[in-house]
């Protein structure tokens, strides 16, 4: 049975004054040892939050492919890992659109992390209007062969998958379309990486909270979640680890 997996995303939230909930979060989830639970924080905060939770996975929300060169302003899979960082977030869906990143450096920044051994969560998904059109699965499962790794396995890598308009909106698929879903990047992984597709985790991330993390923890196919604003807290996070815990 693959382990449940809860990550969180700060995205661009967090100061120095913050790092109290981070040590919160990882006294309380401490105390669920049969889940994984990491925090994917500012780059400013990862060496402060490393060093604050020890015990709690600190990762950073994007890597540049190149592990050095002329990329002013962009940080390498090297330099996090000199931070502190145990893994990282790549292709999360506001990447895709707001700095229009391809399939192709979604695939090499995983690879660059990787190299540097640090995991990796790659993000898939579709919009509103890719669903509507009826091609939510033919554009997630796309994205899946040609985002995913050279090399892909689940000791280093899971996938999350995000329903573009439920992020940060309130609104989730039901459980049977997050089921779906989840079973099609499963078998797209199957006929990728043939039985190793059985151990890769695969996330779900849209919406998540304390009300609707036990159902959609509990579909079929999903291993964990990616949380965005309800990390932010312990108050709001640690519930939907216990959540996972649970199941």
């Amino acid at each position: 049975m693959r382990r449940k997996l809860v990550a969180g995303n700060w995205k661009m939230h967090g100061l120095r004054a913050q790092l109290g909930e981070i040590e919160a979060i990882a006294a309380a989830t401490a105390q669920h040892a049969a889940v994984d639970v990491a925090l994917c924080v500012p780059f400013t905060l990862i060496g402060p939050a490393v060093a604050l939770a020890t015990r709690l996975p600190i990762g950073a929300q994007d890597v540049h492919e190149d592990d050095q060169g002329a990329h002013t302003g962009c940080v390498s899979a090297p330099m996090l890992v000199e931070a502190g960082a145990a893994l990282t977030i790549v292709g999360h869906s506001e990447r895709r659109a707001d700095q229009h990143e391809t399939d192709a450096q979604v695939k090499a920044k995983a690879e660059a992390g990787r190299r540097a051994g640090l995991d990796v969560i790659l993000c898939i998904g579709e919009t509103l209007d890719e669903r509507d059109a009826g091609r939510a699965e033919e554009i997630v499962t796309g994205q899946v062969a040609a985002s995913l790794p050279d090399g892909a396995g689940a000791d280093w890598l899971a996938l999350a998958y995000e329903p573009v308009w439920a992020i940060g909106t309130g609104r989730t698929p039901t459980e049977a379309d997050v089921a779906a879903m989840h079973g099609a990047i499963r078998a797209k992984l199957r006929a990728l990486v043939g039985d190793e597709a059985d151990a890769i985790r695969i996330l779900y991330g849209g919406s998540v909270n304390a009300g609707n993390a036990a159902a959609l923890l509990g579909c079929a196919d999903v291993d964990g979640a990616l949380v965005g604003g309800a990390s932010l807290t312990a108050e709001k996070f640690v519930p939907i680890v216990a959540a996972a815990a649970a199941l």
